[in-house]
């Protein structure tokens, strides 16, 4: 008895487990070759050691067990060959899933190649396409997700640069004691009359400006650089690329230098809109406001980076919203308390000046909340 219950059993088992769907081996690996002209070979990929190819080749195969479907960014113009056969082109850049299942012959090995005219292209995000979960609510617009995780590179990347801007404050306290405290004390930031003290007394090109407006620089491209790689990791961006450590770092430094230089060459375009509207005596106050303001609030920032960093796997939506409501809100601020100040010291009754203080405030904050938060 016990040994037919045995068989019933084994029976059973083996209906379930062959009834169950086989699980599919993607078809490509992340080992990548590249072509070597003087040995005619190809040749591994090696990232650290080899420059940017326009051209990546892997060796594919399709069997039973192979998914034949591939997922990848591609810039537009990207090319997919099988055997220097041209299979597709990216007519724009975007995310596409391609079924190579018509041009493979199972058991049969072929050459893919990936190639684009002007630059490398993005082999990181070859990948399996991500199958939609069937939803379990009794709701049947909702549809579960796996939520996808901040890559381990970007996150480290972020956490090392900001622990440069805590050294950079810290170093600017203990070094240029009297000009933090003009930044940085409430009692000093409340004030109109402290607008001639400390920092701000100092001329434009001073070391220790140049000092705070790095800082400040480097934390508010932190943020906005962490807001949009996550971004392009979620597919809110997904005619973007899914960026490496190399580009991420790429990014912190070239956003840095671009707020560095709009900070600092804001105060050559004020005396030029000055000297155009004849309004040149307020120049000089108006960008000390702007610099005061924007130092001040940009103290924030780097607190708000790491809420943003510590909570964006349990809350992601609520610390997405929550880091472009600082940019925003650090940028309204800064054009408001602009405004007020200078309507202390001058009249705004005239059409004039008001028109002046709109070309000069209005329009650069329109334009950077476009690029930044709403692009």
């Amino acid at each position: 008895m016990r040994f037919w219950g045995a068989v019933v059993l084994l029976w059973c088992w083996c209906g379930v487990a062959l009834g169950q769907p086989e699980p599919s081996k993607p078809l490509l690996s992340s080992d990548w070759m590249i072509y070597k002209e003087g040995q005619n070979k190809l040749v591994p990929y090696l990232p650290e050691f080899h420059d940017e190819h326009l051209a990546l080749y892997q060796w594919v195969s399709l069997d039973r067990f192979t998914n034949p479907k591939i997922e990848f960014a591609a810039r537009k113009e990207l090319c997919l060959f099988l055997d220097n056969q041209l299979v597709f082109v990216a007519d724009s850049t975007a995310r596409y899933t391609v079924d190579l299942s018509k041009y493979l012959k199972p058991g049969k090995k072929y050459l893919l190649s990936v190639w684009h005219p002007d630059q490398q292209p993005n082999y990181p995000s070859f990948k399996v396409p991500q199958e939609q979960l069937v939803s379990i609510s009794t709701r049947p617009d909702s549809i579960y997700r796996p939520l996808v995780k901040q890559p381990d590179g970007h996150r480290s990347a972020l956490i090392f640069f900001m622990v440069i801007v805590g050294l950079i404050y810290g170093a600017l306290r203990m070094t240029f004691y009297n000009d933090f405290a003009s930044i940085f004390r409430w009692s000093s930031f409340t004030k109109l009359s402290t607008l001639e003290d400390g920092l701000l007394a100092k001329p434009v090109g001073n070391w220790s400006s140049i000092l705070f407006v790095l800082a400040f620089a480097l934390s508010f491209a932190l943020l906005i650089v962490a807001v949009h790689t996550d971004l392009e990791d979620l597919a809110l961006l997904s005619q973007l690329f899914t960026a490496t450590q190399a580009d991420l770092i790429s990014k912190i430094l070239l956003y840095t230098l671009i707020i560095f230089l709009f900070v600092l060459l804001k105060y050559l375009f004020l005396q030029l809109m000055g000297f155009i509207f004849g309004v040149g005596e307020m120049v000089l106050s108006q960008y000390r406001e702007f610099l005061r303001t924007l130092l001040g609030m940009g103290l924030i920032l780097p607190f708000v980076l790491l809420l943003y960093l510590g909570l964006w796997t349990s809350i992601p939506q609520v610390v997405y919203w929550i880091a472009n409501v600082s940019i925003t809100a650090l940028l309204v601020f800064t054009m408001m308390r602009t405004f007020h100040t200078v309507s202390k010291k001058y009249s705004l009754q005239n059409l004039h000046l008001f028109s002046y203080l709109c070309a000069t405030e209005v329009i650069p904050l329109m334009i950077l909340l476009k690029l930044i938060v709403f692009v």
